[in-house]
């Protein structure tokens, strides 16, 4: 890039929020988004990720329009911008009063708020992009962009509207600049994250995932209780502040309940209570008057406290990228920091229950059958069906994937041309449906290898993200226990990391990661699976496509 964009990159780093550097990635990703290209940035948690797009935003005309899931995150984020720049910084979300609301949006078209912050749902209303459109801006960033992935962990149908707002507002090619940040995405996730958010040109700037101060450890038990106990022993002495994650929200209360009895400061945390008691949870975990939350996977995104010092799970997470983000947490600041998973087999039955959904097959057809009688926008299908917001955009989701309904640029839900008759168009969303549960159960499969490995903990992890790790870690279990062994030489050269292959029973996929005699791929239909190398070597099981 250009010596001058360089220095007037750092130059504005320094003069609107006071920084006196920037990592040599943030500027590439700051240089391709000035130089008009759509841009998507895989960096680890705590990395910087939120500097990108405050320095874009303030060297590029217009205003920077942030689409971010979470209430508490976009406060944070406000808070902080508050604390580092003299720009403003606005949100637009359900919690505001309609007057609140009018000022935010008076306040960005005065020029005196240069950063807006809206939550996805906030895109299916016609005001907010009517005024969007007003505002004409430069800038659109997607954080959690991982949620657009139906193949990531934590899919949310609202940010598959995203595209279409792109278009409604992008006027001339590079008038609008999409910004894509994620902390967790494997090379598949982030195929579809290009392709699901129509971008355009887009340069990705991926960086490595390792985090080389947090000790990895799992521990397997065949009893309940003495699992309990474990890791209640473990993490009264593991250090605090410390978050223990849970699968149900009656074990956040026991477990507090009996860190409490050790006397640590312990709240329980789960989307079941009150806002007002949620906020309370959090704002204490971030003054640090509390000393342990035990939460379940609602105690997510926005958590941003820099010395949290352990990381305990009593129950095995969904998927790797859940486990990867929720460990994110831990030893920000970059001292060291430990995690540990407390796992049973008999628990995976529990996450296959909360983590494979239900084909909703009543909610399928009526939503299909409104969709042949009259096409409408969600809102109006919201209305005309009387199901909730979430399960009807679900539902559409599914469809829409299944090639049966399609979604215009202003979001009119409507059957595609030569639409297969209602039996067809609910088997074709069934399909989608398992291929979906497929692909959970498999994802669940790749976290239950890294509770089970032996290899070093580190390399299985960062293999799943498509990095190697030629040399254990000395950072985790196995190392400690001196098990994980150095990669086979040649291993590494049987297939590509990121190389597309075809299986002759499963498919074509993606080569995730290679190690101890075995390749893993994602398939597209049959997701994850592991294979011997020398035996799909042998029989040609996996063809380069």
């Amino acid at each position: 890039m250009p010596a001058r964009q360089t220095r007037d990159i750092r130059a504005t780093a320094r003069s609107e929020f006071g920084w006196d550097d920037l990592r040599p990635e943030q500027v590439e990703a700051i240089a391709s988004l000035l130089d008009g290209h759509d841009t998507l940035v895989v960096m680890p948690t705590g990395a910087g990720k939120s500097a990108i797009y405050q320095v874009a935003g303030m060297l590029l005309e217009g205003p920077t329009v942030v689409i971010s899931p979470l209430l508490a995150l976009q406060h944070d984020q406000i808070a902080g911008l508050a604390e580092r720049s003299a720009s403003g910084a606005v949100a637009v979300n359900s919690s505001l009063s309609a007057a609140q609301a009018e000022d935010a949006w008076e306040r960005v078209a005065a020029g005196r708020a240069e950063f807006l912050f809206l939550t996805p749902e906030q895109l299916a209303n016609d005001e907010v992009l009517r005024r969007l459109s007003a505002l004409s801006p430069r800038l659109l960033v997607v954080d959690e962009a991982h949620c657009v992935s139906s193949w990531g962990h934590d899919f949310r149908p609202d940010y598959l509207r995203i595209a279409d707002v792109r278009g409604q507002l992008g006027g001339q090619p590079g008038d609008l600049r999409v910004l894509a940040l994620t902390a967790t995405a494997a090379p598949p996730v982030r195929s579809e994250i290009v392709e699901r958010l129509d971008m355009r040109d887009a340069h990705q700037v991926v960086r490595g995932f390792d985090r080389p101060n947090l000790h990895l450890a799992a521990e397997q038990f065949a009893d309940d209780d003495v699992k309990r106990e474990a890791l209640l022993d473990w993490v009264a002495g593991a250090g605090t502040p410390s978050i223990v994650y849970v699968g149900t929200r009656k074990d956040t209360d026991w477990y507090a309940a009996r860190l409490a009895e050790r006397g640590l400061r312990a709240l329980a945390y789960h989307a079941g209570l009150r806002k007002a008691d949620r906020e309370t949870c959090h704002e204490e975990f971030q003054e640090g008057t509390a000393d342990v939350v035990v939460a379940t996977s609602a105690f997510g995104m926005g958590i941003d406290k820099a010395d949290v010092r352990a990381v305990a799970h009593a129950h095995i997470p969904e998927s790797v990228d859940a486990y990867y983000q929720e460990i994110g947490r831990a030893g920000r600041d970059g001292e060291p920091a430990r995690v540990r998973l407390f796992y049973r087999t008999e628990d995976l039955g529990l996450r296959r229950f909360f983590g494979t959904a239900r084909f909703d097959e009543d909610t399928v057809r009526l939503v299909h059958k409104e969709v042949l009688g009259e096409p409408d926008r969600v809102a109006g299908l919201v209305r005309r069906t009387g199901l909730n917001r979430r399960r009807l955009t679900a539902a559409v989701g599914l469809l829409e994937d299944a090639g049966v309904v399609e979604v215009d640029g202003r979001r009119v839900v409507r059957a595609v041309d030569g639409a297969p008759a209602p039996a067809q168009a609910l088997e074709a969303a069934r399909e989608k449906a398992e291929t979906r549960q497929v692909m959970a159960r498999s994802r669940l499969e790749m976290v239950r290898g890294y509770a089970e490995t032996t290899d070093c903990r580190r390399r299985y992890l960062l293999g799943y993200f498509g990095e190697d790790l030629e040399h254990p870690c000395g950072n985790c279990d196995t190392c400690d226990a001196g098990i994980a062994p150095d990669a086979e030489a040649g291993e590494d050269d049987a297939f590509t990391p990121a190389g597309r292959v075809r299986h002759p029973e499963f498919g074509e996929g993606v080569v995730m990661q290679q190690g101890g005699g075995r390749v893993t791929v994602l398939f597209e239909e049959a997701g994850y699976r592991t294979l011997d190398v020398e035996t799909a070597l042998e029989h040609r099981l996996l063809e380069p496509c």
